[in-house]
């Protein structure tokens, strides 16, 4: 029963690398193992486990997060962030790529959305920095990376389901994940400075022209004021719906799921602010929500059925006497699993994963002791790279379909490169070093 158990996990991994639907995939193929090979009635206890999923409060937070996300997005926001930092940076080389990792940072904490990111940065920011004179490397690859921030800086649905997956609070998860977030957006800024030095004449400045008809003439109190009120007024809508949203949950006010709902409400209102809401937009926001999370949850139940289907074989009993057998330490299985996730994100979706490989090894490293937060970290931090990792990369796709015709689909794969290296420096660094991960989460 253990081996059929494996080899239905393997069917269904092949299945999905065919092309198969997921969520049917999962379900289907679990439910034919489960009548040829189970006991008709253990199938009582599959109807509880799914209404267990569909009534878990901690999963509310993935539409909202979504609805906030995608509303932001229609808010004009992006835009006038990019706008005002390209200028603040702009005297700097390779400023203009600085200003998009920056404001990719700024909208992932607010959003968490990778595809509304990278399309809106990849529209507004990619033809000014090629016609300034950028690399087409370094500026798809700068935009892309940025965009991903929110797979991994809190809230990030991402580990919104990892959470949910692995049993564990999201508040910590988010708290976990903020100093890895920080480092790697330093790491982003640190490579575009080298760059910038190394290669200077395919990272400009920006023509002083421009910097001063932004900036006007600073000596004049009036036009510093005027200055001053521009870049706070950029800055001021998104910082505060980060705080609303983060700092709600970090200083104990709200669980994510209550967060969630003030960031939506938060992202609807600025909307309105900037002048940017109609129905027309509201009905667009809510459409692709519904989308986006009948996607999830209808993968999640078939999931939710492998998982049941698998445990009932003792599969998870099999693989954990397996690893132990085979006297793998905890040490040398993680590095195995972070292995196989990274080259699975070559070929299939993070939510793919998420649901079916994290369910099998959880269990794993619950026996062998280690901290799941940690785990789920790295994770995060895993499935972060498979957005950027070709062929099948979101991220690439996104900006190739908003990218001018002289961006060919070489210099993605070029540009991104550096990136997926850093990440990858970024997962050895939390994986030696796991106090990272704990330096914003309370002692208590």
């Amino acid at each position: 029963m253990e081996i059929i158990a494996i080899i239905l996990f393997l069917s269904i991994f092949l299945l999905i690398l065919y092309g198969y639907p997921v969520a049917f995939t999962l379900g289907g193929i679990s439910i034919i193992y489960a009548l040829c090979f189970l006991d008709p009635s253990s199938f009582s206890a599959l109807p509880p486990r799914i209404m267990g999923v569909m009534s878990n409060y901690v999963l509310l937070a993935v539409p909202l997060f979504i609805f906030m996300g995608i509303m932001l997005e229609k808010s004009g926001i992006a835009e006038t962030l990019l706008e005002t930092m390209a200028i603040l940076f702009g005297s700097l080389k390779g400023g203009m790529a600085i200003s998009v990792i920056i404001v990719g940072a700024l909208l992932a904490a607010s959003t968490g959305i990778v595809g509304a990111t990278v399309i809106t940065m990849g529209l507004i920011s990619l033809p000014t920095m090629l016609k300034r004179g950028y690399s087409p490397e370094l500026a798809t690859g700068t935009i892309a990376a940025s965009g991903t921030l929110g797979q991994i800086i809190p809230p990030s649905v991402v580990l919104v389901l990892l959470g949910s997956v692995l049993n564990v609070s999201v508040g910590k998860l988010f708290a976990a994940a903020l100093m890895p977030s920080i480092i790697l957006v330093i790491l982003y800024i640190l490579y575009i400075i080298f760059f910038a030095i190394l290669r200077p004449e395919k990272a400009p400045t920006m023509p002083k022209e421009e910097i001063r008809a932004f900036r006007g003439n600073l000596n004049s109190r009036k036009e510093l004021w005027a200055f001053l009120l521009k870049v706070g007024k950029a800055f001021l809508l998104p910082m505060m719906l980060i705080v609303a949203v983060l700092g709600s949950i970090f200083a104990g006010i709200a669980s994510p799921t209550e967060a969630a709902a003030v960031g939506a409400l938060g992202a609807t209102l600025m909307t309105i602010l900037q002048g940017k809401f109609s129905y027309k937009v509201l009905k667009a926001v809510m459409q692709e929500t519904t989308h986006l999370t009948s996607m999830v949850f209808i993968i999640l139940l078939g999931a939710t059925t492998f998982s049941f289907v698998f445990r009932e074989m003792n599969g998870d009993e099999y693989l954990v006497n397996l690893i132990q057998n085979a006297n793998l330490t905890a040490t040398s299985f993680l590095i195995l699993v972070m292995i196989v996730v990274f080259f699975a994100g070559f070929f299939i979706d993070f939510i793919e994963i998420i649901f079916i490989i994290v369910p099998v090894v959880a269990p794993i490293f619950v026996a062998f002791g280690v901290d799941l937060i940690w785990i789920g970290v790295l994770l995060g931090l895993n499935l972060q790279i498979s957005f950027l990792s070709p062929p099948f990369g979101f991220s690439l796709f996104y900006l190739k379909g908003v990218a001018p015709p002289e961006v060919k689909t070489k210099h993605l794969y070029r540009g991104i490169i550096p990136f997926i290296s850093i990440q990858l420096i970024l997962l050895i660094i939390v994986m030696n070093f796991p106090d990272f991960v704990y330096f914003f989460i309370p002692e208590n």
